[in-house]
Protein backbone atom coordinates (compact mmCIF):
# COMPACT_ATOMS: atom_id res chain seq x y z
CA UNK A 1 0.00 0.00 0.00
CA UNK A 2 1.81 3.83 -1.09
CA UNK A 3 0.66 6.44 0.36
CA UNK A 4 -1.42 9.55 -1.68
CA UNK A 5 0.88 12.14 -3.32
CA UNK A 6 1.73 14.93 -0.71
CA UNK A 7 -0.63 17.93 -1.52
CA UNK A 8 3.15 20.05 -1.36
CA UNK A 9 4.15 18.00 -4.03
CA UNK A 10 4.23 19.56 -7.43
CA UNK A 11 3.18 17.83 -10.41
CA UNK A 12 4.89 17.91 -13.67
CA UNK A 13 2.59 16.81 -16.54
CA UNK A 14 4.73 16.47 -19.68
CA UNK A 15 3.59 16.63 -23.40
CA UNK A 16 -0.37 17.05 -22.59
CA UNK A 17 -2.78 18.44 -25.79
CA UNK A 18 -4.98 20.98 -23.77
CA UNK A 19 -8.55 20.15 -24.56
CA UNK A 20 -7.20 17.63 -27.36
CA UNK A 21 -6.05 20.54 -29.27
CA UNK A 22 -2.59 22.44 -30.81
CA UNK A 23 0.62 21.16 -29.73
CA UNK A 24 2.00 19.28 -26.79
CA UNK A 25 2.77 21.48 -23.41
CA UNK A 26 3.82 20.73 -20.34
CA UNK A 27 1.70 21.96 -17.02
CA UNK A 28 3.42 22.55 -13.86
CA UNK A 29 1.18 22.57 -10.96
CA UNK A 30 1.77 23.37 -7.36
CA UNK A 31 -0.18 24.50 -4.43
CA UNK A 32 -3.66 23.41 -5.56
CA UNK A 33 -3.20 25.43 -9.25
CA UNK A 34 -1.95 25.85 -12.36
CA UNK A 35 1.12 27.37 -12.36
CA UNK A 36 3.05 27.16 -15.34
CA UNK A 37 1.84 26.08 -18.97
CA UNK A 38 4.63 25.77 -21.63
CA UNK A 39 7.52 23.99 -23.23
CA UNK A 40 10.42 23.88 -20.98
CA UNK A 41 8.85 25.11 -17.12
CA UNK A 42 11.22 25.41 -14.55
CA UNK A 43 10.59 22.54 -12.10
CA UNK A 44 12.83 21.40 -9.04
CA UNK A 45 11.38 17.83 -6.74
CA UNK A 46 8.16 17.53 -9.01
CA UNK A 47 6.27 13.93 -9.75
CA UNK A 48 6.41 13.93 -13.37
CA UNK A 49 3.30 11.84 -15.30
CA UNK A 50 4.44 11.23 -18.72
CA UNK A 51 0.91 12.52 -20.46
CA UNK A 52 2.45 12.87 -24.26
CA UNK A 53 -0.71 12.28 -26.82
CA UNK A 54 -2.74 12.25 -23.97
CA UNK A 55 -5.54 14.86 -23.62
CA UNK A 56 -5.56 17.31 -20.31
CA UNK A 57 -9.01 18.15 -19.33
CA UNK A 58 -11.08 19.86 -16.22
CA UNK A 59 -12.15 17.13 -13.34
CA UNK A 60 -14.96 16.26 -14.45
CA UNK A 61 -18.44 16.96 -12.02
CA UNK A 62 -21.51 14.72 -11.48
CA UNK A 63 -24.19 16.29 -10.33
CA UNK A 64 -26.14 12.57 -9.58
CA UNK A 65 -24.09 10.04 -7.40
CA UNK A 66 -25.56 7.48 -5.47
CA UNK A 67 -22.89 6.27 -2.46
CA UNK A 68 -25.15 4.86 -0.27
CA UNK A 69 -23.65 5.76 3.14
CA UNK A 70 -25.36 6.38 5.76
CA UNK A 71 -27.40 2.83 5.44
CA UNK A 72 -26.65 0.80 2.92
CA UNK A 73 -22.72 0.05 3.50
CA UNK A 74 -22.64 -3.30 1.82
CA UNK A 75 -23.37 -1.73 -1.26
CA UNK A 76 -21.10 1.74 -1.63
CA UNK A 77 -19.28 3.72 1.11
CA UNK A 78 -18.27 7.01 0.44
CA UNK A 79 -14.66 5.77 0.42
CA UNK A 80 -14.79 3.23 -2.38
CA UNK A 81 -17.26 5.71 -3.93
CA UNK A 82 -14.58 8.61 -4.15
CA UNK A 83 -12.19 6.07 -5.65
CA UNK A 84 -14.74 5.10 -8.53
CA UNK A 85 -15.48 9.11 -9.09
CA UNK A 86 -11.20 9.53 -9.20
CA UNK A 87 -10.68 6.77 -11.42
CA UNK A 88 -13.56 7.99 -13.74
CA UNK A 89 -12.10 11.11 -13.69
CA UNK A 90 -14.47 13.37 -11.39
CA UNK A 91 -13.14 15.81 -8.69
CA UNK A 92 -16.61 16.82 -7.33
CA UNK A 93 -19.38 14.26 -7.03
CA UNK A 94 -22.79 15.11 -5.55
CA UNK A 95 -24.17 12.42 -3.27
CA UNK A 96 -27.99 12.40 -3.33
CA UNK A 97 -30.42 11.83 -0.07
CA UNK A 98 -31.37 8.57 -0.60
CA UNK A 99 -29.79 7.26 1.79
CA UNK A 100 -30.80 5.43 5.48
CA UNK A 101 -31.45 7.21 7.42
CA UNK A 102 -32.31 10.01 4.49
CA UNK A 103 -30.19 13.27 4.04
CA UNK A 104 -33.13 15.39 5.46
CA UNK A 105 -31.33 16.92 7.82
CA UNK A 106 -28.59 18.73 8.60
CA UNK A 107 -26.92 16.25 10.73
CA UNK A 108 -27.08 13.64 7.63
CA UNK A 109 -25.93 16.11 5.46
CA UNK A 110 -22.48 17.02 7.65
CA UNK A 111 -22.11 13.72 7.88
CA UNK A 112 -21.70 13.39 4.70
CA UNK A 113 -19.69 16.49 3.71
CA UNK A 114 -17.14 15.25 6.73
CA UNK A 115 -16.82 11.78 5.48
CA UNK A 116 -15.71 12.83 2.20
CA UNK A 117 -13.31 15.43 3.16
CA UNK A 118 -11.62 12.52 5.75
CA UNK A 119 -11.34 9.87 2.47
CA UNK A 120 -10.01 12.99 0.25
CA UNK A 121 -10.70 11.56 -3.56
CA UNK A 122 -13.16 14.25 -4.52
CA UNK A 123 -14.89 16.51 -3.08
CA UNK A 124 -18.27 14.89 -2.34
CA UNK A 125 -21.42 17.31 -2.14
CA UNK A 126 -24.40 16.66 0.06
CA UNK A 127 -27.50 16.90 -1.51
CA UNK A 128 -30.67 17.48 0.70
CA UNK A 129 -33.89 15.86 0.63
CA UNK A 130 -36.62 18.30 -0.63
CA UNK A 131 -39.19 16.82 1.90
CA UNK A 132 -38.75 14.93 5.18
CA UNK A 133 -38.04 11.48 4.85
CA UNK A 134 -38.81 11.46 1.11
CA UNK A 135 -42.29 11.39 1.59
CA UNK A 136 -43.41 14.32 -0.01
CA UNK A 137 -45.69 15.83 2.35
CA UNK A 138 -43.68 17.93 4.33
CA UNK A 139 -40.41 20.12 3.15
CA UNK A 140 -37.24 19.43 4.97
CA UNK A 141 -34.84 21.96 6.62
CA UNK A 142 -33.46 23.27 3.78
CA UNK A 143 -32.24 26.81 5.43
CA UNK A 144 -30.73 24.41 8.14
CA UNK A 145 -28.74 22.30 5.55
CA UNK A 146 -28.01 25.14 3.21
CA UNK A 147 -26.11 26.75 6.08
CA UNK A 148 -24.45 24.23 7.46
CA UNK A 149 -21.09 22.60 7.39
CA UNK A 150 -21.68 20.85 4.26
CA UNK A 151 -23.61 24.14 2.61
CA UNK A 152 -25.76 22.02 0.52
CA UNK A 153 -26.39 23.80 -2.31
CA UNK A 154 -28.98 21.63 -4.06
CA UNK A 155 -32.04 19.48 -2.64
CA UNK A 156 -33.75 16.56 -4.35
CA UNK A 157 -35.94 13.34 -3.37
CA UNK A 158 -34.30 11.52 -6.44
CA UNK A 159 -36.00 8.47 -6.18
CA UNK A 160 -38.97 9.89 -5.72
CA UNK A 161 -40.81 12.52 -7.48
CA UNK A 162 -42.10 15.88 -5.22
CA UNK A 163 -45.50 14.91 -7.02
CA UNK A 164 -47.70 17.33 -5.05
CA UNK A 165 -47.73 20.69 -7.34
CA UNK A 166 -47.90 22.99 -4.15
CA UNK A 167 -45.30 20.91 -2.28
CA UNK A 168 -42.82 21.55 -5.66
CA UNK A 169 -44.12 25.22 -5.49
CA UNK A 170 -43.17 25.96 -2.06
CA UNK A 171 -39.97 24.04 -2.09
CA UNK A 172 -38.87 26.34 -5.28
CA UNK A 173 -39.96 29.29 -3.49
CA UNK A 174 -37.82 28.52 -0.55
CA UNK A 175 -35.08 27.78 -2.83
CA UNK A 176 -35.36 30.97 -4.61
CA UNK A 177 -34.60 32.90 -1.63
CA UNK A 178 -31.31 30.56 -0.22
CA UNK A 179 -29.90 30.49 -3.16
CA UNK A 180 -30.26 26.80 -4.05
CA UNK A 181 -31.71 24.30 -6.67
CA UNK A 182 -34.19 21.79 -6.74
CA UNK A 183 -33.84 18.66 -8.57
CA UNK A 184 -36.79 16.99 -9.81
CA UNK A 185 -37.01 13.30 -10.52
CA UNK A 186 -40.08 13.51 -13.09
CA UNK A 187 -42.07 10.40 -12.49
CA UNK A 188 -46.19 11.20 -11.84
CA UNK A 189 -46.22 8.11 -9.72
CA UNK A 190 -50.22 7.63 -10.08
CA UNK A 191 -48.70 6.96 -14.19
CA UNK A 192 -46.07 4.21 -13.21
CA UNK A 193 -47.83 2.27 -10.25
CA UNK A 194 -46.52 -1.17 -10.81
CA UNK A 195 -44.24 -0.19 -13.81
CA UNK A 196 -41.02 -1.71 -14.59
CA UNK A 197 -39.78 -0.90 -17.88
CA UNK A 198 -40.63 1.37 -20.76
CA UNK A 199 -44.31 1.17 -21.88
CA UNK A 200 -43.53 0.35 -25.48
CA UNK A 201 -43.69 -2.70 -28.25
CA UNK A 202 -41.08 -4.41 -26.24
CA UNK A 203 -42.23 -4.02 -22.79
CA UNK A 204 -45.85 -5.39 -24.43
CA UNK A 205 -44.06 -8.25 -26.01
CA UNK A 206 -42.06 -9.40 -22.58
CA UNK A 207 -45.29 -9.25 -20.85
CA UNK A 208 -43.52 -6.07 -18.66
CA UNK A 209 -45.73 -3.73 -17.03
CA UNK A 210 -45.05 -0.33 -18.88
CA UNK A 211 -43.80 3.77 -17.26
CA UNK A 212 -44.95 5.63 -20.10
CA UNK A 213 -43.22 8.77 -21.19
CA UNK A 214 -45.81 11.29 -20.28
CA UNK A 215 -45.57 10.52 -16.78
CA UNK A 216 -41.83 12.10 -17.12
CA UNK A 217 -42.78 14.37 -19.46
CA UNK A 218 -46.09 16.11 -17.63
CA UNK A 219 -43.93 16.87 -14.66
CA UNK A 220 -41.25 18.32 -16.75
CA UNK A 221 -43.74 20.88 -18.26
CA UNK A 222 -45.91 21.23 -14.86
CA UNK A 223 -42.40 22.25 -13.06
CA UNK A 224 -40.87 24.40 -15.84
CA UNK A 225 -44.43 26.75 -15.20
CA UNK A 226 -43.79 26.49 -11.41
CA UNK A 227 -40.26 27.88 -12.25
CA UNK A 228 -41.65 30.40 -14.60
CA UNK A 229 -43.75 31.90 -11.49
CA UNK A 230 -41.65 31.42 -8.90
CA UNK A 231 -38.80 32.89 -10.60
CA UNK A 232 -36.62 29.70 -9.45
CA UNK A 233 -34.26 27.69 -11.05
CA UNK A 234 -35.15 23.54 -11.54
CA UNK A 235 -33.16 20.97 -12.35
CA UNK A 236 -34.46 17.54 -14.30
CA UNK A 237 -32.40 14.69 -13.54
CA UNK A 238 -32.08 11.91 -15.86
CA UNK A 239 -34.07 13.25 -18.80
CA UNK A 240 -34.86 10.34 -21.00
CA UNK A 241 -37.52 10.79 -23.48
CA UNK A 242 -37.50 12.74 -26.90
CA UNK A 243 -40.78 14.13 -25.59
CA UNK A 244 -38.85 15.79 -22.23
CA UNK A 245 -35.92 17.62 -24.95
CA UNK A 246 -38.59 19.23 -26.88
CA UNK A 247 -40.26 20.55 -23.07
CA UNK A 248 -36.91 22.18 -22.50
CA UNK A 249 -36.04 23.50 -25.58
CA UNK A 250 -39.20 25.15 -25.23
CA UNK A 251 -38.51 26.34 -21.90
CA UNK A 252 -35.44 27.81 -22.35
CA UNK A 253 -37.05 29.83 -25.34
CA UNK A 254 -38.95 31.08 -22.44
CA UNK A 255 -37.03 32.18 -20.68
CA UNK A 256 -37.26 29.59 -17.91
CA UNK A 257 -34.45 29.20 -15.43
CA UNK A 258 -34.49 25.00 -16.20
CA UNK A 259 -31.38 23.04 -16.33
CA UNK A 260 -31.78 19.03 -17.64
CA UNK A 261 -29.13 16.56 -17.36
CA UNK A 262 -28.90 12.96 -19.01
CA UNK A 263 -27.11 9.73 -18.47
CA UNK A 264 -24.34 7.58 -20.12
CA UNK A 265 -26.84 5.03 -19.87
CA UNK A 266 -30.11 6.58 -21.42
CA UNK A 267 -27.81 7.77 -24.51
CA UNK A 268 -26.08 4.66 -25.21
CA UNK A 269 -28.44 1.32 -24.44
CA UNK A 270 -31.75 1.39 -25.45
CA UNK A 271 -35.15 -1.04 -24.15
CA UNK A 272 -34.04 -3.66 -26.44
CA UNK A 273 -31.65 -4.94 -23.58
CA UNK A 274 -34.60 -6.14 -21.46
CA UNK A 275 -34.80 -9.56 -24.17
CA UNK A 276 -32.97 -10.86 -21.83
CA UNK A 277 -35.06 -10.23 -18.66
CA UNK A 278 -31.66 -9.51 -16.91
CA UNK A 279 -32.21 -6.65 -13.89
CA UNK A 280 -29.22 -5.17 -14.60
CA UNK A 281 -30.62 -3.34 -17.42
CA UNK A 282 -33.55 -2.23 -14.77
CA UNK A 283 -33.39 1.69 -14.42
CA UNK A 284 -35.56 4.35 -13.40
CA UNK A 285 -36.41 6.05 -15.43
CA UNK A 286 -36.40 3.00 -17.55
CA UNK A 287 -33.87 2.14 -21.06
CA UNK A 288 -36.64 4.43 -23.46
CA UNK A 289 -36.44 3.35 -27.23
CA UNK A 290 -33.30 4.23 -29.76
CA UNK A 291 -35.50 7.38 -31.08
CA UNK A 292 -35.35 8.46 -27.85
CA UNK A 293 -31.54 7.30 -27.57
CA UNK A 294 -30.72 9.42 -30.42
CA UNK A 295 -32.90 12.61 -29.36
CA UNK A 296 -30.89 12.86 -26.32
CA UNK A 297 -27.54 12.63 -28.16
CA UNK A 298 -28.45 15.19 -30.22
CA UNK A 299 -29.71 17.18 -27.51
CA UNK A 300 -26.46 17.20 -25.57
CA UNK A 301 -24.75 18.19 -28.16
CA UNK A 302 -26.57 21.05 -28.84
CA UNK A 303 -27.05 22.35 -25.21
CA UNK A 304 -30.96 21.64 -24.91
CA UNK A 305 -29.54 19.27 -22.25
CA UNK A 306 -26.79 20.48 -20.55
CA UNK A 307 -24.83 18.11 -18.91
CA UNK A 308 -23.77 13.95 -18.28
CA UNK A 309 -24.62 12.78 -15.07
CA UNK A 310 -24.24 9.81 -14.23
CA UNK A 311 -26.74 8.16 -11.53
CA UNK A 312 -24.11 5.93 -10.36
CA UNK A 313 -26.33 3.51 -8.22
CA UNK A 314 -24.68 0.44 -6.61
CA UNK A 315 -26.80 -2.40 -5.44
CA UNK A 316 -26.19 -5.53 -3.75
CA UNK A 317 -26.25 -9.42 -5.96
CA UNK A 318 -29.60 -10.00 -4.40
CA UNK A 319 -31.49 -7.07 -5.11
CA UNK A 320 -30.41 -7.19 -8.82
CA UNK A 321 -30.02 -11.09 -9.56
CA UNK A 322 -34.10 -11.35 -8.95
CA UNK A 323 -36.79 -11.74 -10.92
CA UNK A 324 -37.16 -8.42 -13.37
CA UNK A 325 -40.11 -6.98 -11.55
CA UNK A 326 -38.81 -7.31 -7.71
CA UNK A 327 -35.29 -5.85 -8.60
CA UNK A 328 -34.11 -2.64 -7.79
CA UNK A 329 -33.56 0.19 -10.39
CA UNK A 330 -29.80 1.45 -11.20
CA UNK A 331 -26.32 0.31 -12.52
CA UNK A 332 -23.05 1.64 -12.08
CA UNK A 333 -21.63 4.67 -13.44
CA UNK A 334 -18.83 6.60 -12.61
CA UNK A 335 -16.07 4.37 -13.77
CA UNK A 336 -17.61 3.72 -17.64
CA UNK A 337 -19.18 7.44 -18.06
CA UNK A 338 -16.12 9.22 -19.96
CA UNK A 339 -15.94 6.04 -22.70
CA UNK A 340 -19.26 6.03 -23.29
CA UNK A 341 -19.54 9.73 -23.99
CA UNK A 342 -16.61 9.27 -26.13
CA UNK A 343 -18.85 6.22 -28.18
CA UNK A 344 -21.61 7.99 -27.98
CA UNK A 345 -20.47 11.96 -28.76
CA UNK A 346 -17.21 12.04 -29.76
CA UNK A 347 -16.89 9.27 -32.19
CA UNK A 348 -19.78 10.11 -34.44
CA UNK A 349 -18.59 13.53 -34.26
CA UNK A 350 -21.83 15.22 -32.00
CA UNK A 351 -19.10 16.62 -29.18
CA UNK A 352 -15.36 17.44 -29.88
CA UNK A 353 -13.09 17.05 -26.49
CA UNK A 354 -14.03 20.95 -25.71
CA UNK A 355 -17.21 19.88 -26.17
CA UNK A 356 -16.64 16.70 -23.50
CA UNK A 357 -15.28 19.29 -20.98
CA UNK A 358 -18.30 21.22 -21.53
CA UNK A 359 -20.74 18.62 -20.49
CA UNK A 360 -19.05 16.45 -18.24
CA UNK A 361 -17.43 19.58 -16.08
CA UNK A 362 -18.24 22.76 -17.22
CA UNK A 363 -21.76 23.08 -17.32
CA UNK A 364 -22.52 20.83 -14.16
CA UNK A 365 -20.08 23.17 -12.10
CA UNK A 366 -21.69 26.35 -13.10
CA UNK A 367 -25.17 24.89 -12.67
CA UNK A 368 -24.54 24.51 -8.88
CA UNK A 369 -22.65 27.41 -8.69
CA UNK A 370 -18.92 25.92 -7.84
CA UNK A 371 -16.02 28.19 -7.74
CA UNK A 372 -12.98 26.15 -8.30
CA UNK A 373 -14.13 23.09 -10.49
CA UNK A 374 -14.89 23.40 -14.41
CA UNK A 375 -12.55 26.21 -14.63
CA UNK A 376 -10.35 27.20 -17.83
CA UNK A 377 -6.53 25.55 -18.34
CA UNK A 378 -5.01 28.37 -17.35
CA UNK A 379 -2.12 29.44 -15.37
CA UNK A 380 -3.52 30.66 -11.50
CA UNK A 381 -6.44 28.63 -12.19
CA UNK A 382 -7.86 25.23 -9.72
CA UNK A 383 -5.71 22.52 -10.66
CA UNK A 384 -8.67 19.95 -10.60
CA UNK A 385 -7.94 18.09 -13.94
CA UNK A 386 -8.29 15.13 -16.05
CA UNK A 387 -5.77 13.25 -18.13
CA UNK A 388 -7.35 11.26 -20.28
CA UNK A 389 -5.84 8.75 -22.74
CA UNK A 390 -7.95 8.73 -25.91
CA UNK A 391 -6.32 5.78 -28.23
CA UNK A 392 -6.44 3.46 -25.02
CA UNK A 393 -9.38 0.31 -25.37
CA UNK A 394 -10.35 -1.04 -22.32
CA UNK A 395 -13.19 -4.60 -21.28
CA UNK A 396 -15.15 -3.72 -18.40
CA UNK A 397 -15.59 -5.58 -15.49
CA UNK A 398 -17.41 -4.76 -12.58
CA UNK A 399 -15.20 -7.48 -10.28
CA UNK A 400 -12.22 -5.22 -11.21
CA UNK A 401 -14.27 -1.88 -10.46
CA UNK A 402 -13.51 0.71 -7.47
CA UNK A 403 -17.49 0.20 -6.58
CA UNK A 404 -18.22 -2.53 -3.58
CA UNK A 405 -21.24 -3.72 -5.81
CA UNK A 406 -20.83 -4.75 -9.64
CA UNK A 407 -23.87 -4.11 -11.30
CA UNK A 408 -22.96 -2.68 -14.61
CA UNK A 409 -24.95 -2.97 -17.51
CA UNK A 410 -21.70 -2.87 -19.46
CA UNK A 411 -20.00 -6.05 -18.63
CA UNK A 412 -18.16 -7.21 -21.07
CA UNK A 413 -18.32 -4.64 -23.21
CA UNK A 414 -15.39 -3.16 -24.81
CA UNK A 415 -14.84 0.74 -24.99
CA UNK A 416 -12.35 3.23 -26.09
CA UNK A 417 -10.63 6.18 -23.83
CA UNK A 418 -9.74 5.69 -20.56
CA UNK A 419 -8.52 7.95 -17.51
CA UNK A 420 -5.12 7.87 -16.82
CA UNK A 421 -4.74 10.24 -13.95
CA UNK A 422 -6.76 12.93 -11.91
CA UNK A 423 -6.08 15.73 -10.02
CA UNK A 424 -7.54 17.19 -7.00
CA UNK A 425 -6.37 20.63 -6.31
CA UNK A 426 -3.15 19.78 -7.54
CA UNK A 427 -2.95 15.90 -5.37
CA UNK A 428 -2.91 12.80 -7.83
CA UNK A 429 -6.36 11.29 -6.60
CA UNK A 430 -5.60 8.08 -8.90
CA UNK A 431 -3.13 7.58 -11.49
CA UNK A 432 -2.94 3.69 -13.92
CA UNK A 433 -6.17 2.68 -12.52
CA UNK A 434 -5.34 2.76 -9.01
CA UNK A 435 -7.18 5.20 -6.38
CA UNK A 436 -4.66 7.22 -4.37
CA UNK A 437 -6.88 8.29 -0.84
CA UNK A 438 -5.81 9.71 2.54
CA UNK A 439 -4.74 6.28 4.36
CA UNK A 440 -3.85 4.32 1.09
CA UNK A 441 -4.72 3.03 -1.94
CA UNK A 442 -8.50 2.59 -2.18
Amino acid sequence: MSARTSANTPVLIKGALLYGEGEPVDVLVADGEIRQIGTDPVVVDAEIIDAQGQILLPGFVDLHTHLREPGREDTETIETGSAAAALGGYTAVFAMANTNPVADSVVVTDHVWRRGREVGLVDVYPVGAVTVGLAGKQLAEMGTMAAGLGAVRMFSDDGHCVYDPLIMRRALEYANSLGVLIAQHAEEPRLTEGAIAHEGPTAARLGLAGWPRAAEESIVARDALLARDAGARVHICHASTAGTVELVKWAKSQGIAITAEVTPHHLLLDDSRLETYDAVNKVNPPLREASDAAALRQALAEGIIDCVATDHAPHAEQDKCCEFAAARPGMLGLETALSIIVRTMVEPGLLDWRGVARVMSERPAAIVGLDDHGRPLEVGEPANLTLVDPKASWTVRGSELASISNNTPFEAMTFPARVTATLLRGRVTARDGKALGNRAEA
